[in-house]
This record gives C-alpha cells, sequence and structure tokens, in this order.
C-alpha cells in the first residue's frame, strides 16, 4: 500500500501544483481552458494513437471484459439513479447524478497513471474502459436529458450523439491507431519520435489542467456530492469487481487494471455536460472536487488491492 501510495503521489501533486496555480490566479480560467484544448487534441490524442498503432486488434478486443466492465458500470450507475429518484429528482439530474458516480477521469488520469503503474501492458484494458465510457455512458446522458426534454430517440438526438463521437479526438485516435496497425505498416521513426515527443507532453499536461479546473469547482451541496464521490471511488470499483471477476472473468492482469480504472475520481467532462445543458453544474462540480481530494487515499489503496490478482 505505501509503494503504491508513492508511485501515485506524483500524479496528484502535479495535480496539486496545477490547482495552486488557478487558485493564486496565475492560470486564469482562460488559460486553464486553453491548456485543457491543447492537451486534449494534442498531446493526449498522439499518445493513444501512438500506443493504438502498436497494437493489433486481438490485442484490444476482450468481449469479456467490455461485457464485464460495462456490467459493473451499469449497476452503479443504475443504484445512483435509483437513489436520486428516490429523493424526487427529475430525469435530467438524476442522469448527471449517475454519470458523476460511474465515469472516471480515465483519459487525463487514467491512461497515463496506468501505464506508468502497470506498464504498457495497460493500454488495451485501458481504450476498452475509455471507449466503453464514451460510446455507452457519454451518450447516454445525452439521451436521458434531451429524452426529459421532450427529443425522445428523435434524429436530432441521435445526430447529436453521432457527430458528438465522431467530433472526439480520443475515439478518432483510438480507430485512426487500429487502421494503422491493421495495415501492418511499421511507423516512420520520425513519425514515430514525434508522436513521442508531442504524447511525452500529454501526462504532466493533463494533471496540470486537471488541477487548474478543480480551483475553479465549488463544494456546494456536500451531502449529494459525498455520496456520488464515495460511489464512484469505493461502489465503482466493487461492481466493476463483481463484473470481470465472477459475471464474465477475464485475465488477473486486465481485471486489475479495469478496477484500478474504476477508482479514478469524477471525470471532468461530467462537469461540461452539466454546465452545457444546465443541469446541476454545481452539484457535478462539487462531486468532481471531493472525489478527487478523496482519491489520493482511496487509488492507492484500490490499486494496491487490484495487484493481489497479479
Amino acid at each position: 500500500m505505501a509503494e503504491i501510495f508513492f508511485r501515485t503521489l506524483p500524479f496528484f501533486a502535479i495535480i496539486g501544483l496545477g490547482y495552486w496555480a488557478g487558485r493564486t490566479r496565475f492560470f486564469t480560467d482562460e488559460a486553464t481552458a486553453y491548456l485543457t484544448k491543447f492537451v486534449f487534441f494534442f498531446p493526449l490524442s498522439a499518445m493513444i494513437f501512438r500506443f493504438a498503432a502498436n497494437l493489433s486488434v486481438t490485442e484490444i478486443f476482450d468481449p469479456n471484459l467490455i461485457i464485464g466492465y460495462l456490467a459493473g458500470t451499469l449497476g452503479v450507475y443504475l443504484v445512483a439513479t435509483v437513489v436520486a429518484m428516490l429523493r424526487r429528482q427529475d430525469i435530467s439530474t438524476a442522469a448527471v447524478e449517475a454519470q458523476c458516480a460511474a465515469i472516471g477521469n480515465v483519459g487525463f488520469l487514467g491512461i497515463p497513471m496506468m501505464v506508468i503503474l502497470f506498464g504498457e501492458g495497460a493500454v488495451g484494458p485501458m481504450m476498452l474502459v475509455l471507449a466503453v465510457d464514451l460510446v455507452v455512458f457519454s451518450s447516454l446522458i445525452v439521451v436521458l436529458i434531451n429524452a426529459h426534454r421532450g427529443a425522445g430517440l428523435s434524429l436530432a438526438t441521435l445526430r447529436l450523439v453521432g457527430v458528438g463521437l465522431l467530433k472526439n479526438p480520443m475515439i478518432l485516435s483510438i480507430v485512426a491507431g487500429l487502421a494503422w496497425s491493421a495495415g501492418q505498416v511499421p511507423i516512420p521513426t520520425p513519425m514515430n519520435d514525434f508522436l513521442a515527443i508531442l504524447g511525452g507532453a500529454a501526462t504532466p499536461g493533463a494533471l496540470f489542467a486537471i488541477g487548474a479546473s478543480l480551483a475553479s469547482k465549488s463544494a456546494e451541496r456536500v451531502e449529494v456530492a459525498g455520496w456520488l464521490s464515495f460511489a464512484k471511488l469505493v461502489l465503482h470499483p466493487l461492481g466493476v469487481a463483481a463484473g470481470v471477476l465472477w459475471l464474465m472473468p477475464v485475465t488477473p492482469f486486465s481485471a486489475a487494471v479495469a478496477i484500478s480504472a474504476a477508482s479514478l475520481p469524477v471525470a471532468g467532462n461530467v462537469y461540461m455536460l452539466a454546465q452545457h445543458y444546465g443541469v446541476a453544474p454545481q452539484r457535478a462540480s462539487a462531486a468532481i472536487l471531493i472525489s478527487t481530494v478523496v482519491s489520493i487515499v482511496t487509488v492507492p489503496f484500490v490499486i494496491a488491492w487490484a495487484n493481489t490478482l497479479l
């Protein structure tokens, strides 16, 4: 546990540095937005493309992992939805709360952290986790909110979901990388070096951006945010563990990576979606802030436990 804690500590230290920069206004909100955009579209995309291009589809595609992770995540999603409905929240608010409980910061925090902790073998499972989060759950919240507002499963809603997926650079990077791999064409040395140098900025840039963005988050609705943080940091890894260990067993290594990924704090894009639709943005903001702070302790604990599976 102590070893894992000290190995994850530098990640959270960079997040803390970003938080200081945002809190002291050394980094303004505008600067943070541009840094996040830069990381999202360039270094992170370069890193994901390079990883995917050096893997084959058979190395990544694991139906058991997809179903197990999806089932575990969906279980927590439904629990959070039921709790929200029992508190007499509307469908849109319940969808935002469920998103907080089930979707972690896989892109900005998870991939860099798991690759360093587990090695490059973690890339395949992490890409599947990321793909499920983006394709299934990022689409589901859009469908639910639009359905609550009367649009239902209209052509406009489906078009909105499809365009969102097609414009997501992480999805495009995975697809482009696998397409390159399928062509069995080696990456030219200058191109590989370019991707390695650019992708090298992904980890520090993403972590710094997470911290700087947290500086603008508030801790309102603490009771609800505390429950959602508990669901994300505790219930989600337990649900995924049940999915990948018992429901649809996968290799111990893939199980350890998936469970560790599920332990990550609430993803920042949940707040962006909540703010875009005007649905409980303060709640999402508080859940991101609280879960990120508490995850300094809980993430190493879950990863240490997951390592016992290996």
